[in-house]
């Protein structure tokens, strides 16, 4: 599948439509039949995002693409390969309540160049998501404000096309938005103040009660937006990072992959089955013969890579080329999972209703074609399995086009 996204803008602020009444959420009455929960058997058991929306946001606007089980953003430089997967990551992070300024360090860079100021001088940028699971489709749409100052301006959760969730900023002097959420009891909707500094889908877990039909349904569709958000690994393996021995530690790998060796290390003794997959895929993308993968103790406490050629010969992964060291390091992601990557994983939820999602910049850096043909097979191996996916970014795909199971997105400059 491939999608490209719209290239035309709008001169006008991003800001412009963030300030939706909240009044708007509507009444039961209004609701009829469908307030049902959805069914049917091509719903996911495992909350996941299938589809990342980009409103306004860096070199997007009013782009939607879709997310499949393996997608790869395609494109030139500068067309927002990395920008999509940034905005991806940042929802990952505000689903798992961090503050909008550790998520956005440099919120006007995240605005559409040519974005002009609203009457209030303020400027922004809008993104979302839709999470797809057992409670069907579940769209959420979030405005930030970059200037004057950094806050969550405007939320929606909606459901089946209902509003679950919506906040708007009423009075600029204080950090917080204007909330309202779907009841269906004596009342239609509870309003209440939140902070303007985190998402709102994330506290509804803290601030509905559960006691009505409507707030069942608010509570089931945001811990689903959540749940799907969360489990996010962002990774960008450095060879220059990963080719010297390394301390050894908690063994949860880095985003750059910089701990490879101590990782292995752990991951050898603690799953043998894994642990003969990697080696097989190491096999398989690298030159020379390779009958083990293995993690040495050095006198100074720190430990290294080691290739075994299965001759009495070892081989440092440090000597190994940049594309054999990126390789080596995405089939670990791949074969791995929360528990040994650096991940924020929803601690209060079984790691069977989870899914991990990898988003992987630069996807193809440095591979020749038969490493690229072999990642991808694992990858697409792993991600049909149901607990792990895969958003990377490559400069071309030519190579990924036709494969089954594989979206691939291709973005314009």
């Amino acid at each position: 599948m491939t999608v490209s996204p719209a290239t035309t803008m709008s001169a006008a602020s991003p800001m412009s439509s963030v300030q939706s009444p909240v009044s708007s959420v509507p009444s039961p009455a209004s609701r009829g039949a469908g307030e049902d929960r959805p069914h049917g058997p091509d719903r996911p058991d495992r909350p996941c995002v299938t589809e990342l929306r980009l409103s306004a946001f860096a070199a997007h606007r009013r782009a939607g693409f879709p997310l499949g089980p393996l997608t790869l953003f395609a494109g030139p430089s500068g067309c927002g390969k990395t920008s999509a997967l940034r905005a991806y990551e940042a929802l990952a992070r505000l689903g798992g309540g961090a503050d909008v300024g550790e998520v956005f360090p440099d919120p006007v860079a995240c605005v559409p160049e040519r974005a002009r100021p609203d009457a209030q001088h303020r400027r922004g940028f809008r993104i979302g998501c839709v999470a797809d699971g057992p409670e069907g489709p579940v769209r959420l749409d979030v405005a930030i404000q970059a200037e004057p100052e950094l806050r969550i301006v405007g939320e929606r959760l909606t459901a089946d096309d209902l509003v679950l969730l919506e906040t708007a900023l009423r009075d600029p002097a204080r950090r917080t938005v204007q909330a309202a959420w779907h009841t269906a009891g004596s009342a239609p909707v509870t309003r209440a103040p939140l902070p303007d500094d985190r998402l709102g889908t994330a506290l509804l877990p803290l601030r509905v009660a559960g006691k009505t039909d409507g707030q069942r349904r608010v509570l089931a569709a945001a811990e689903q937006m959540v749940v799907a958000l969360r489990s996010v690994f962002s990774c960008d393996p450095r060879p220059g990072r990963m080719r010297a021995p390394v301390r050894t530690g908690s063994g949860r790998l880095l985003g750059g992959c910089d701990n490879l060796a101590d990782v292995l290390g752990r991951t050898r003794v603690e799953c043998g089955n894994r642990h003969t997959q990697l080696v097989a895929a190491v096999r398989a993308g690298c030159a020379g013969p390779v009958a083990d993968l293995l993690a040495e103790q050095l006198t100074d406490g720190t430990v290294r890579a080691l290739l075994d050629r299965g001759d009495g010969n070892r081989t440092e992964c440090g000597r190994l080329g940049d594309g054999e060291l990126r390789y080596v390091a995405l089939a670990l992601v791949l074969l791995t999972g929360p528990g040994v990557l650096e991940v924020d994983a929803a601690g209060e939820v079984p790691a069977a209703m989870q899914t991990l999602t990898v988003l992987a910049d630069n996807l193809d850096r440095d591979l020749d074609p038969r490493q690229r043909t072999e990642l991808l097979r694992l990858a697409a191996r792993m991600c049909d399995r149901g607990h792990i996916r895969l958003v990377g970014a490559v400069g071309d795909a030519s190579w990924a086009v036709g494969v089954d199971s594989v979206t691939v997105v291709h973005l314009k400059p």
